[in-house]
């Protein structure tokens, strides 16, 4: 039964998909609220393309739900950041946290796991813990662009996840870096404070640093790793039905 309600759903995606890459930020925004009402909510690592879709949402719906992955390495300036936006938006954060405690997580896979393994240490406090929050959802909005890293480069505006079983919205998946600080400053919208450091994409402190002059925007994440994600936003392939469909017949004789 979960089987059908799933290839209901994601036919159902497949039809607005292609329509949906001509919406507006905001129409896309609009479409997720009304589609999903409290079953979708808004996640954030506080970037400034995170800062511009939580504005958006603000003047789309005000009691939109808004949730982020607390992996407790982050910067004080961040959640300095965090406290600015429930003020200001008049919204609690929803912070989801990995079952292992910075203490639990180095008896268990010894200390500093982010200088040895970088990839586990994502799974453990960010990947496993937004798994554990979608299985509450039926949908969810990033605020990644396809300009950022090669993997991004595929996703669409509207798209089924099939890493994590929802859908999945990018309003602002086709904006530019000065898009997106143009709209910072038209509408005064907070922002890191490290964004005026040399920190273009920020997240925890012991594996992001300033970028260089003429670095890549995304060098500071992960430094002296072959790494520039840290799993959320893997693009997994839809299974064409009809393959499915073949496979399924020829396990069962028919």
């Amino acid at each position: 039964m979960k089987d059908q309600v799933t290839d209901h759903i994601q036919d159902q995606i497949a039809e607005v998909q292609h329509a949906a890459e001509t919406w507006s930020p905001q129409r896309s925004l609009t479409w997720a609220f009304e589609t999903f009402g409290n079953r979708v909510a808004i996640s954030s690592a506080f970037g400034v393309e995170g800062m511009v879709l939580i504005d958006m949402a603000s003047r789309v719906r005000k009691d939109f739900r808004l949730f982020t992955i607390d992996t407790e390495f982050l910067f004080p300036e961040t959640y300095n950041l965090m406290d600015r936006i429930e003020e200001k938006y008049s919204i609690t954060i929803e912070k989801i946290y990995s079952v292992l405690s910075p203490e639990e997580q180095e008896r268990a896979h010894g200390a500093a796991l982010w200088t040895r393994d970088p990839d586990r240490c994502c799974n453990l406090r960010k990947v496993e813990p937004l798994r554990r929050k979608l299985g509450e959802l039926s949908a969810w909005i990033t605020s990644i662009r396809r300009d950022q890293t090669s993997v991004r480069s595929i996703a669409r505006r509207v798209e089924w996840d099939t890493k994590f079983g929802l859908v999945k919205v990018n309003p602002i998946i086709d904006w530019s870096s000065k898009q997106v600080w143009r709209y910072i400053h038209d509408h005064d919208v907070p922002y890191n404070a490290l964004h005026n450091q040399d920190y273009p994409s920020i997240g925890c402190t012991h594996c992001t640093r300033a970028v260089r002059p003429g670095e890549d925007p995304r060098a500071g994440r992960w430094p002296g790793f072959a790494k520039t994600e840290c799993g959320l936003h893997i693009i997994e392939p839809v299974p064409d039905s009809s393959a499915v469909v073949a496979s399924k017949a020829a396990k069962f004789g028919n």
